[in-house]
């Protein structure tokens, strides 16, 4: 039988239940458990993909082309695997995939209502997904653990509430459990830990039919034992059933956390699973992976030049696909945030102090990173920090609209086309270097653009780029993006020694840009950081890495190996074994 986790928050949102979810199958599937992810989120939305990075973070894309929450990103770097679009449960699909029964008159002429169809939908929905495999292969998994998004008492949440009510004893006790995530308060006034918040909490999960088999207590410092105990008594649970989740160095942290506290024991016990007694080789490395991270000397600073960066869960992905590749290189990681509208020349009139402290920080760093993004605002400020980049030969990585905008400051300032732009932001543009695909539906917003797993052909053999990705002849990664590269223009930009080393399978769509002479000057238009993972850094966000480093050509010139010598920086005058690592990829 297949075995449910739901995972539900108390007191306040963002409070780490992704993570926590996350960790649980992280710790289920070392144990030789298949484990599949569910995120609930009880918003109107069909699904994520129109909104602002500031209402919820970054959208995720899935290999099917599904632009989802960004905690199913959690749940693909934890446990490496691949989920759909479907896997991402909201009350826009929900309500939608009933009213579409009703007008196909498949109720019968019944009164369509909340209980019992909007929660039978539920429950149908969570069964049917739990059963789809993830591992990449064509076996079902045997856990699956079910984020419900938000707080238990918010009224949007109530249907899945009383859903999973309901689930609990359609699938039986032994089946299904609940962690609840709650927040133990620590006011600086006091010092003390307060438990009232998660007695309140818990409470109002028990009246509405959910009695939580786990307490998972988030807390700046450890948990006390007299607090945990107070919390076994007014809550109904035994003390072992109360799980501290205090403030750690690194997320990887998490799964051992909950490992140490007896969390496997637990669920097996209460949910009869068949757990395996051998060594656990998965944790090991996470335990391994968690160690280097707490150890690392050598800083390496990147400047991600964005629109969004007064929210970082607005370039999640990015930030991890970063964290992978410095830890692979034994390089502790400073992301710099630099809005890129503060690189630009009206700035400097209106906020002088602002201007000079963005191009302070684009300057000091090693590297410089333009992620994707939407919208007119800040484009100059990108192509300004291009520019320096270029002229400076500081190892650069555009991603998206980040290459998109390569492209449009190497024709202006290069090619001599100094009204070079994409028609997304100026159509009437006389150098329309970048361009709406014929595809691309102007009327509506939501999943027209091209999206998901697409193939890219690398088009020569000695790329910096085809080497890093293991001289693959091909690769295929995730796209978000309405707007592409002019084909027509191509020419233009290769004669000047900029070419476009990877293209779609038609030899259309220009996917891969890299810049002679130059130490490092890349632009991808898919999405490298959707399939990076903590052991398996992502190609393009490893090479970033490596160049602002001084790595890249000693990586490049061993065969993408790297000595453990090389993973210090010549000014930090350590001494190591020369023996040689490989930097395992995911292609």
């Amino acid at each position: 039988m297949m075995k449910y986790i739901l995972v539900t928050g108390g007191v306040i949102s963002g409070i780490g239940k992704g993570i926590i979810a996350s960790s649980v199958g992280t710790i289920l599937k070392s144990c030789g458990l298949r484990v599949t992810a569910i995120k609930i989120d009880p918003y109107i939305n069909i699904d994520a993909g129109t909104f602002s990075p500031y209402e919820h973070g970054e959208v995720f894309v899935l290999d099917d082309g599904g632009e989802v929450d960004l905690d199913l990103g959690n749940y693909e770097r934890f446990l490496d695997i691949r989920l759909t679009k479907d896997n991402n449960l909201t009350t826009g699909k929900i309500y939608q995939s009933v009213i579409n029964k009703e007008r196909r008159g498949d109720y019968l002429g019944k009164t369509v209502q909340v209980v019992p169809h909007i929660t039978d939908a539920i429950q149908e929905w969570v069964m049917k997904q739990a059963k789809v495999p993830v591992d990449g292969d064509e076996t079902e998994p045997q856990v699956c653990v079910i984020e419900l998004g938000g707080t238990v008492g918010d009224i949007e949440s109530m249907p899945f509430i009383e859903a999973f009510r309901q689930f609990q004893f359609k699938v039986k006790r032994e089946n299904f459990c609940n962690i609840h995530v709650s927040l133990i308060p620590q006011p600086s006034a006091t010092g003390e830990q307060k438990t009232k918040p998660t007695q309140n909490s818990v409470r109002e999960l028990r009246g509405l039919g959910l009695s939580p088999d786990l307490i998972m207590c988030r807390c700046t410092t450890a948990l006390e034992n007299s607090v945990k105990e107070k919390i076994s008594m007014f809550c109904h649970v035994e003390p072992q059933q109360v799980i501290c989740v205090h403030d750690v160095s690194s997320i990887y942290r998490v799964p051992l956390l909950l490992e140490d506290q007896g969390v496997v024991g637990y669920l097996s016990s209460r949910l009869n699973m068949p757990i395996e007694t051998k060594s656990r080789t998965m944790l090991t490395k996470w335990k391994e992976m968690s160690d280097r991270s707490d150890r690392l000397l050598e800083q390496c600073s990147i400047a991600l030049v964005g629109k969004y960066t007064k929210f970082s869960d607005s370039y999640a992905s990015v930030i991890k696909a970063l964290e992978h590749s410095a830890l692979a290189i034994s390089h502790r990681l400073e992301v710099k945030y630099i809005d890129s509208a503060s690189l630009e020349p009206a700035t400097l009139q209106e906020e002088p102090v602002k201007y000079h402290d963005a191009w302070q920080k684009l300057c000091s760093a090693d590297g410089v990173l333009v992620p994707g993004g939407f919208g007119v605002r800040g484009t100059e400020g990108k192509i300004h920090a291009i520019n320096w980049a270029r002229k400076q030969r500081k190892p650069f990585l555009g991603v998206c609209l980040g290459m998109q905008l390569a492209v449009c400051e190497y024709a202006r300032n290069v090619l001599g086309w100094p009204d070079a732009n994409s028609t997304e932001f100026d159509p009437e543009s006389k150098h329309p270097v970048v361009i709406d695909m014929p595809e691309h539906n102007p009327g509506q917003m939501g999943g027209t653009m091209r999206l998901g797993k697409r193939r890219t052909i690398f088009k020569t053999s000695n790329s910096i780029m085809r080497k890093l990705y293991g001289d693959a002849e091909y690769v295929e990664e995730r796209h978000r993006h309405r707007f592409e590269v002019n084909p027509e223009l191509k020419s233009h930009f290769e004669d000047k020694g900029f070419h476009f080393v990877g293209q779609d399978v038609e030899g259309e769509r220009m996917e891969i840009i890299e810049l002679d002479d130059h130490p490092y000057f890349v632009g991808v238009q898919y999405h490298p950081e959707f399939t990076s993972r903590p052991i398996k850094p992502s190609p393009p966000y490893l090479g970033l890495l490596l160049a602002a480093a001084g790595k890249l050509q000693g990586y490049l010139q061993k065969g993408c190996r790297l000595s453990l010598r090389d993973v210090y920086s010549d000014r930090s005058g350590s001494s190591t074994p020369d023996s040689e690592i490989e930097i395992p990829t995911c292609y």
